[in-house]
């Protein structure tokens, strides 16, 4: 076995959830991703930890199947549910066989089954969870990358230090910590404002999302104002989205549209009431992650980026006696702040053109 697998998987249990003896862990993974597994599996034994392997959330051909023979009603499985309830720990593993399994499935019926699952998703939150990717062929593949050359893509963004990534990006936090509004500007498509007074900024180091490498908080959900053009594309339920326009006001999506797959941002955008809302705001700070590849966990986490997620806030990222704006889905999406671009924090330029004011 690759030896940067097994590093991978001691970063996972040492760094990203803190593994401990006797602790339940469920290990969620595509069977391509199976490598990965089998060293997680060596590494919890050596804990004295308990595993279990599915491959219900990343096993996409599965979930076609049931979606397409299904009649678009669905409740929470109890059954699932039950299972993590009993989860002390959750990793998550991206990989896939086929990054667009799921793309004939109606986003009508994949955003009811997500409705359906959100109190699984809940539940998941409140373990030590973390979601982090494995080098597939077919993810290589939509990154326009040899294997070879996106394993190490991969693996030189996952096993590294840490602890140095956390303290750059505190310089970030340090200056949103206790700002009331943020401003991102980027050409003649991108002018947005909003608060995000009284939420805690994230240092995302490599805990929950491996690779880490961003800064993030929640809008304060009724007070975005303005326009945004997401210029870089995303993949959501195996289809691609491309450029995403939003314009808000008093903190809901008034009017959107996109070049490509404008259905499917629709469907997100009438999941509920919050997906019309923004629950993220993330700056990415990772200088490792230096090319875009269709994968939100490394794209949203580039330098010289932000992202910002339609949907669901964290509970980390509120402040207490602050809205937490609630919904079954999260939908990150990216702009590109490398040029003609800034950040404003409380009127106070902190980046332009993708350089912040501490790197200069």
């Amino acid at each position: 076995m690759d030896p940067r697998i097994r590093e991978h998987a001691e970063i996972i249990a040492n760094h990203s959830v803190d593994l401990q003896e006797g602790d339940n862990v469920v290990v969620d993974a595509h069977p391509v991703a199976e490598d990965l597994v089998v060293a997680l599996h060596e590494v919890i034994g050596d804990y004295g930890a308990n595993p279990v392997s599915t491959s219900q959330r990343t096993g996409k051909r599965q979930q076609r199947a049931f979606l397409h023979a299904s009649d678009g009603e669905f409740e929470t499985p109890e059954h699932e549910l039950a299972l993590i309830e009993n989860t002390d720990v959750y990793i998550a593993i991206r990989a896939s066989d086929n990054v667009t399994q799921t793309s004939d499935v109606a986003p009508e019926i994949s955003a009811a089954y997500q409705q359906a699952h959100r109190p699984i998703l809940e539940e998941r939150l409140s373990t030590r969870w973390c979601l982090t990717q494995f080098p597939a062929p077919a993810n290589a593949q939509l990154a326009e990358m040899s294997t070879e050359a996106y394993e190490s893509f991969v693996w030189d963004a996952v096993n590294k230090d840490w602890e140095a990534q956390r303290e750059h990006q505190a310089n970030m936090v340090e200056i949103m910590d206790d700002a009331d509004e943020i401003r991102i500007k980027s050409g003649d498509t991108t002018d947005v404002t909003m608060s995000i007074a009284g939420n805690p900024t994230i240092n995302d180091h490599g805990e929950h999302n491996l690779p880490g490498g961003e800064v993030f908080t929640a809008p304060v959900p009724d007070s975005v104002e303005g326009e945004v053009l997401f210029d870089m594309p995303l993949y959501h339920q195996g289809r691609e989205i491309t450029d995403v326009y939003l314009e808000f006001e008093g903190g809901e999506v008034v009017s959107h549209s996109a070049a490509k797959n404008e259905d499917l941002l629709t469907e997100v955008l009438e999941t509920d009431d919050g997906a019309r809302r923004l629950g993220e705001l993330g700056i990415g700070m990772n200088r490792d992650i230096d090319q875009f590849t269709y994968n939100m966990l490394f794209d949203e986490k580039m330098g010289d980026t932000v992202h910002m997620a339609v949907g669901r806030a964290y509970d980390d990222t509120v402040g207490e006696g602050n809205e937490q704006n609630e919904s079954a889905v999260h939908v990150d999406m990216i702009v590109d702040m490398s040029e003609n671009s800034f950040i404003e924090v409380d009127g106070e330029r902190v980046q332009e053109d993708g350089t912040f004011v501490f790197e200069e």
